[in-house]
């Protein structure tokens, strides 16, 4: 730790790059800065744009005008599996591996069937959500949606 009266190469050093760092800003004493008069200031000391620079694409104004007015729409509801038997599936698709992350997080023990339960529910929730995939495709259909 230096002293006022320390003059040390490493203090002379210091004191030689915050000195020559940047140029200094220019504080106006009359007005103290805020957040609010500081983007007053800037507009009113801003110059104007030369021709080519200005933007004045009315598409623009005309899309902020209706993002001001948008509305989305409610979100669907959320699906139903159609069986039992695919919300078992579905649900061993999700809740095995959620299970497992928080028993490894919290370093819980159990018993080791349990875990290789966990492990069959998710390969077995796959395996029957892949076999009740429908089979036939339409050759010309890729899918997309209009």
């Amino acid at each position: 730790m230096t002293t006022p009266g320390d003059e040390s190469r490493t203090e002379l050093a210091w004191r030689e790059i915050v000195e020559h760092y940047g140029e200094r800003p220019v504080l106006h004493d009359d007005e103290p800065p805020t957040a609010a008069r500081k983007g007053e200031d800037d507009a009113r000391d801003r110059e104007p744009l030369a021709d080519h620079l200005v933007d004045d694409d009315k598409v623009e104004v005309r899309e902020e005008a209706i993002a001001e007015r948008f509305q989305p729409p409610a979100p669907p509801p959320f699906p139903r599996p159609r069986t039992w038997q695919r919300g078992v599936a579905w649900a061993g698709i999700f809740v095995p591996p959620v299970l497992a992350l928080v028993i490894g997080l919290l370093s819980i023990y159990v018993h080791p069937l349990f875990g290789w339960a966990l492990v069959v529910w998710f390969v077995g929730g796959f395996l029957f959500l892949v076999r009740e995939m429908p089979r036939g495709r339409d050759p010309w259909d890729d899918g997309s949606r209009i």
